[in-house]
């Protein structure tokens, strides 16, 4: 279990103490007593001196298959009709290898040092303060921080806009399609914002692990049934429909007819959400909950700053019935709030799924899925500048951030484009 900071200061689990105590105790005469305690202390502890992780392969797969099969796959359909039948699954695919190739590189820098005993960083600001230090840390912890913060808002958009097309299609059926069925997701935004304050303060709530694999299953669903709708819906009209190139100019959507910049703008912005669709390193090293480390960060940060404000550091017992004794510091019950209600509210002034997908892609991906693995990996192997293998390094990097530019050009464009048509809290869809 993680840490509690407590009157400011960090109360790490008293295990280690209670075997310390337990062999300051024990008679130094008996070898077999004293056997016995050291056993049971590297089955507790790791070789750093922490407690072992008591998560299991299926325990891992499943915060990895949450991660990735996320609001993500939404964005995928929109992504491929943008690029066609050709270029979209060639770019997924492109995508697939080389985020596959770079966890690679990410995964060996998990330890510092020595690749098999050096010690473990836990996070993932700290492989890159153990390999390369200095500002880049801080330039990690930016973009990190600030694409957690964009993937709350993602994720209100993608939840709002999920039960409301559920509710759609209720209505299409109930009218037979007679209805065009408007309707606004503000409602749905609010709903969704007040189930997240409620389940931001769950404490340790990486730690439920049973969650994840109810996420995993859930995911699975919506995907089986998005293609067995797919399948279905082709079946009907007897032709796959789309085309070799994407959506071609002059289509008309509810922002108006394609043109041929907006064609382009969309390619670049389908980039994105590809991108996004595929962003796994940054759960890679750490595997929690998507908002779990901006919390963490923000109360440490705020503990140690104002370490004698029993606001910022104390916390009381409340007993709830059925549950035990819940822990509740003020700070983080007002923090955690503050933070869901700023997110709901960015999310129903711009409720572009497919433009915010597309713009986290963009800035997440080249930074913390290409750029900082790869130095990371070159630091710890001491690879040598213009070398074959620092020059192919440097190649696949520039490649990604060029990449990552046009895709955030497409999708701030499509925002621009949204937001003539757009009336903040009034649009309905």
């Amino acid at each position: 279990m993680p840490s509690r900071i407590r009157h400011g200061v960090v109360e790490e689990r008293q295990d280690i103490m209670h075997y310390s105590h337990v062999e300051a105790q024990t008679n130094g005469d008996n070898p077999t007593q004293a056997m016995n305690i050291e056993a049971n202390y590297s089955k507790s502890f790791d070789d750093d001196g922490r407690l072992k992780r008591t998560g299991t392969f299926w325990t891992s797969s499943s915060h990895i298959i949450t991660a990735v099969i996320g609001s993500g796959v939404l964005s995928l359909a929109w992504a491929v009709g943008q690029l066609g039948w050709v270029a979209g699954p060639v770019i997924m695919l492109l995508f697939a290898l080389v985020i596959l190739y770079t966890s690679n590189l990410l995964s060996e820098c998990y330890r510092s040092g020595d690749p098999v005993t050096g010690p473990r960083s836990y996070t993932y600001m700290e492989a890159v303060k153990a390999h390369l230090g200095g500002q880049k840390v801080v330039l990690c912890g930016m973009i990190q921080y600030i694409n957690l913060f964009g993937v709350a808002i993602g994720y209100t958009i993608a939840a709002s806009v999920s039960m409301m097309a559920i509710k759609r299609s209720n209505c299409f059926h109930k009218s037979h399609g007679k209805d065009p069925c408007h309707m606004s997701s503000n409602g749905y935004m609010i709903t969704f914002g007040i189930i997240e304050i409620l389940f931001s303060q769950i404490p340790d709530f990486d730690q439920v692990w049973w969650l994840s694999i109810v996420a995993a299953l859930m995911s699975f669903t919506y995907s089986f049934i998005g293609l067995i709708l797919g399948i279905a819906e082709t079946a009907e009209n007897k032709v796959i429909k789309g085309s070799l190139t994407g959506i071609s100019i002059g289509t008309i959507t509810h922002a108006g007819t394609v043109t041929a910049t907006q064609k382009l703008w969309r390619s670049f912005q389908a980039l994105g959400a590809i991108a996004f669709a595929y962003s796994y390193s940054i759960i890679l090293i750490e595997i929690q909950v998507y908002c779990q480390p901006l919390f963490a960060f923000v109360e440490k940060w705020s503990a140690q700053r104002w370490s004698k404000s029993d606001f910022v550091t104390a916390e009381y017992e409340l007993p709830i019935p059925f549950y035990g004794v819940y822990h509740v510091n003020f700070f983080r019950v007002l923090w955690r709030t503050v933070f869901v209600i700023v997110t709901t509210i960015i999310a129903m002034l711009m409720p572009f799924f497919n433009d915010v997908v597309g713009l986290l892609g963009a800035l997440g991906f080249w930074p913390l899925t290409v750029y900082f693995p790869i130095e990371m990996y070159m630091a710890q192997k001491k690879i040598k500048r213009w070398g074959s293998q620092w020059i192919g390094f440097q190649i696949l990097s520039f490649g990604c951030l060029l990449i990552s530019v046009v895709a955030a050009v497409g999708s701030v464009a499509g925002v621009v484009l949204d937001l003539k048509t757009y009336k903040p809290f009034k649009t309905s869809y």
